[in-house]
């Protein structure tokens, strides 16, 4: 069956029940087709809307079975009413809503829409708009939204939290923030706020959703912003979903701190806390450090009844963060209500309360807890064997430590670089050569490359256990990994020469040349000098000469050692070799030294001309310690070889240049003293002499006579002065430290022509005597090293 309509053929088909225009439904026949409104005719304004043309219905056939007036507008006065014919018809909300419905969703949004929409038949009211926009599709908010602004511009619009809420229910379905910014704007200009009391129009719920969305979607920024609106415009209904979705947004985002900050909010605007909000605040709270403000929020959650039970994760962060704080006691604490309220501790719990303990130094305890761990049925992961084992072998529980290490390998584990290095550096700080070398080969055979204090600890070990041959291959597995050796081989190096095995250290400076490893002139020095103490003279000289062409300096200190070892040397072979050896040291004192044994005629200056030439070249800014070192071995020497004339000069050119300036003080009338406790032996012997002729003849010449004289020995160099001065019959008398005598009887003893020869150096007259004697009370000539032993009296001509 057809529809015509006269003047106007439609060739759309009607269902199959339509056989009868009464058995036609009216409303559906008003609101049948959009496109049945074309076919109206306009009217005067006094007049009803209504369709004028008479509607024909057909047959299949094409006969007319009947015809007659179609469906109308209403009267005014009834506009959710129409007229069938002469029938006045109310219209269904069920059939305005599936209108609006399907209007939405054929034109979706634009001009065309809202023409369609101004054009109903009836006039939506908001109840309507609530049903139409909840039978809109959930997945396509766009006919909705489009649909409420079509809505928003009408005068019987009348915003509700409800259509609100769904809109923004269907936008967060589709992921589309920019619509819900743009509603949640204008939301926030139709709503009102009254701090007394809610208000109906404060859309609350809508509201709560907006900040809940964007905290869901990730939107920090944004969420944030709504929030801080809101509340800047007097909003004070947030509930605790919507404090809780900030809380967890900030906490995801790293930012505790502003966690905090909503979470001080919620609790100064009384709004209860949950579960969850309890479940999120404990653990970050404890996770920042901020202890007893978890603790103080954990007892008020215990203390609430209900559902707001501590759950295991708070109880793991309580724990972990009270064991890192240091709060040993309150962890193990919450670990055992922990286990009596029925939680089962979980591995990570155990590795947690594990570490606290071993990191505050409590071992036993931590061992207690790992053994628990294993007996439970959980199997230590990699980081805790590495733990367990490096605190033990720092603490220097080395058994523990290896123990712990064989199971960590029984289980599969590979051991790090760390791990080995630690227990071989603590077995080789005890000296445990044989454990360390097996961790070592056992690092080697794994692949692990062993790092430069493992290689370090291993030598030095090995070093001091003087197992030259082994340090030696460590050194070239070292060398072949990449590391620089020459720093280490030069350690080793020293080891043996502060050790005084120079022949071990000879041997390792063998294998270093061999091996193309070069050290540096300070430890060439060292074991150069090692040799000169232990005699081997052969071995010292090629030393000293690659010290030399290696371009390093042989300053005055040195040239001075090799000197006193002369002086103390008594064959005349090793004689010839130290000799050949200050040769090769190619220091100017060596020339000075030959200068001063030869005669006037070589030397073509006086002797005390030459001293004075020599020191003047002294730079005593830089040398005046060595050049005092100098003097008084020299003197020693020149004491032994019985060149008193040349020593005296020495001495008197030594006080010119101020190297002793407090030997001699003259205190005008009251006292003269000499002080030789910082001199040599021989040193002591000729300024001694020396000094006292120049008292002499300041005494005799110039009529000066003190009330005393002193002469300050020290206890060591007391009796060498003093058999001297016996020999020739002196006034001084000897105390614990210094020799004195009354000034009158000292010039007395000046005027005695013995005393007169003694002074002027003409007695004693057989060198050979006196280097005998000379030898046997003094051996050593290094200043610090003075003979204790009291010496014979020197027999002396007259």
């Amino acid at each position: 069956m057809l529809l015509r309509l006269r003047g106007l053929n439609l060739s759309q088909p009607l269902p199959l029940f339509l056989r009868h225009p009464k058995t036609l439904n009216p409303t559906l026949r008003c609101l049948s087709s959009p496109s049945s409104s074309q076919s109206q005719t306009p009217v005067p304004s006094s007049e009803p809307a209504e369709w004028t043309d008479e509607i024909v219905y057909l047959d299949e056939s094409g006969d007319v079975i009947c015809s007659g007036r179609g469906l109308r507008p209403a009267e005014p006065g009834r506009d959710a009413h129409v007229l069938d014919g002469g029938l006045l018809r109310p219209i269904p909300r069920s059939a305005a809503a599936s209108k609006l419905v399907e209007l939405a969703r054929r034109w979706r949004w634009g001009p065309d829409l809202d023409a369609h929409l101004d054009r109903l038949p009836f006039p939506p009211d908001p109840s309507l708009l609530s049903v139409a926009l909840a039978a809109l599709p959930a997945a396509d908010p766009q006919p909705a939204l489009s649909l409420f602004r079509w809505a928003r511009r009408q005068p019987w619009f009348a915003p509700s939290d409800s259509t609100y809420a769904l809109l923004l229910d269907r936008l967060f379905a589709a992921a589309d923030f920019d619509a819900i910014q743009s509603l949640f704007d204008d939301i926030l200009k139709a709503a009102t706020f009254d701090d007394a009391e809610p208000s109906s129009t404060s859309f609350s719920s809508s509201l709560n959703l907006v900040v809940q969305f964007l905290c869901q979607a990730s939107k920090l920024e944004i969420s944030f912003s709504c929030f801080k609106k809101l509340r800047d415009a007097g909003f004070r209904e947030f509930n605790t979903q919507t404090y809780n979705s900030l809380i967890t947004l900030f906490l995801c985002k790293g930012l505790p701190f502003k966690a905090f900050e909503i979470y001080e909010s919620m609790e100064s605007s009384g709004c209860s806390l949950d579960a969850s909000t309890y479940d999120l605040m404990v653990p970050a709270l404890a996770k920042s450090g901020r202890l007893d403000a978890a603790l103080r929020l954990f007892q008020e959650m215990k203390a609430k009844e209900g559902s707001c039970r501590p759950g295991l994760p708070i109880y793991v962060a309580l724990v972990d963060s009270m064991g890192k704080a240091g709060r040993l006691d309150a962890a193990v604490g919450l670990y055992q209500e922990l286990q009596s309220v029925g939680y089962r501790p979980s591995v990570t719990m155990y590795v947690s309360m594990i570490e606290s303990l071993v990191k505050a130094g409590k071992l036993d305890a931590g061992l207690k807890l790992w053994n628990e761990m294993k007996g439970a049925g959980f199997r230590p992961n990699f980081g805790s064997y590495t733990m367990m084992v490096e605190s033990h072998a720092r603490s220097g529980r080395l058994e523990t430590a290896a123990s712990i290490f064989a199971d960590m390998e029984r289980s599969g584990f590979l051991p790090t670089p760390s791990t080995y290095a630690c227990l071989i550096e603590m077995h080789t700080a005890v000296g445990q050569v044989d454990p360390a070398m097996r961790l070592y080969n056992s690092m080697t055979n794994a692949g692990l490359r062993p790092g430069l204090s493992t290689f370090t600890s291993l030598l030095s070990v090995l070093a001091n256990k003087k197992l030259l041959d082994l340090a030696a291959k460590v050194l070239l597995e070292m060398k072949a990994v990449g590391f620089a050796v020459d720093v280490n081989a030069s350690d080793v190096l020293m080891i043996y020469i502060k050790g005084g095995s120079t022949e071990l250290a000879l041997r390792w400076l063998r294998f270093m040349g061999s091996a193309g490893i070069r050290t540096n002139n300070f430890i060439i020095r060292q074991l150069f000098e090692s040799c000169m103490k232990a005699g081997l003279y052969d071995s010292a000289q090629p030393l000293l000469e690659t010290y030399v062409g290696s371009a390093a300096k042989v300053d005055l200190i040195l040239y001075t050692s090799i000197l006193a070892h002369l002086v103390r040397c008594k064959d005349e072979k090793n004689e010839r070799a130290i000799m050949d050896i200050m040769s090769s040291a190619k220091h100017r004192a060596h020339e000075f030294m030959c200068g001063l044994f030869t005669g006037p005629e070589q030397r073509k200056k006086p002797v005390l001309s030459f001293v004075r030439e020599f020191f003047q070249e002294i730079d005593y800014e830089l040398e005046e310690s060595a050049a005092r070192y100098f003097v008084n071995v020299l003197l020693n020497y020149l004491v032994l070889m019985g060149q008193m004339n040349r020593a005296r000069c020495v001495w008197k050119v030594a006080y010119e240049n101020k190297l002793f300036p407090k030997a001699i003080v003259f205190d005008q009338h009251i006292a003269w003293s000499l002080d030789v406790r910082n001199l040599s032996v021989g040193a002591a012997l000729v300024s001694v002499v020396h000094t006292l002729h120049r008292f002499r003849k300041r005494m005799l010449y110039y009529g000066v006579v003190p009330r005393r004289i002193k002469l300050v020995t020290g206890p060591t160099l007391k009796m060498v002065v003093a058999q001297m001065l016996q020999a020739v019959e002196s006034p001084f008398e000897v105390s614990k430290v210094v020799l004195r005598a009354p000034g009158d009887s000292v010039l007395e003893w000046f005027k005695k022509p013995i005393v007169q020869q003694f002074l002027l150096n003409e007695i004693p007259s057989k060198a050979d005597v006196l280097m005998h004697k000379l030898n046997v009370l003094f051996p050593s000539s290094a200043p610090e090293v003075r003979s204790l032993s009291p010496p014979k009296p020197l027999a002396v001509s007259r």
